[in-house]
């Protein structure tokens, strides 16, 4: 007997089937935003969240309203934010507040709430992370966090250091 559940396919009930359960929650229910979540402190935080979830905000796009709750949390004017993103600051001024920015620059975007959340987490505390953000780092040659967050590579350094903070080595 076949059944059909949505996009999935069980040709046999006695068989094992790949379940995605939590999918349809995350297209369809408006109230689970992790934004949201991310800002109060609430639910999951961005750096918790599997590439699904993440992928998932990203289909629904990073719009003007997402980036100014984290700008708020951050700390960050707009010319810092476009400093970090690698992007243009009417870029990110030039949305309305419900408007998606581009999926290059919401991955962004992205990635870099993900690194915050992090050092949020880690910190536990987020005045002293985002005042370290700017703090001269020894690890990076005398250059702050911030300095370098405006790539992947450099993203992926800072966080490495907040990793090794979190386990207590010297940093």
């Amino acid at each position: 007997m076949k059944t059909v559940s949505k996009k999935y396919v069980i040709k046999n009930k006695d068989q094992n089937a790949v379940s995605e359960p939590l999918a349809p929650i995350y297209l369809t229910n408006p109230a689970y935003n992790f934004w949201n979540s991310f800002v109060s402190g609430i639910a999951t935080p961005i750096n918790k969240m599997t590439s699904f979830e993440k992928m998932t905000l990203l289909d629904k796009g990073i719009n003007k309203n997402d980036l100014e709750q984290f700008k708020l949390k951050a700390q960050l004017d707009y010319d810092k934010l476009a400093q970090a993103l690698s992007v243009t600051r009417a870029t990110l001024i030039s949305k309305k507040k419900n408007e998606a920015y581009s999926d290059s620059v919401s991955e962004k975007i992205l990635a870099l709430t993900d690194l915050y959340s992090y050092g949020y987490e880690v910190f536990e505390n987020v005045g002293n992370f985002n005042s370290w953000m700017f703090v001269s780092n020894k690890a990076l040659s005398g250059k702050t966090p911030f300095d370098i967050i405006d790539n992947q590579f450099g993203r992926e350094e800072v966080k490495s250091i907040i990793g090794r903070i979190e386990y207590g080595i010297y940093s």
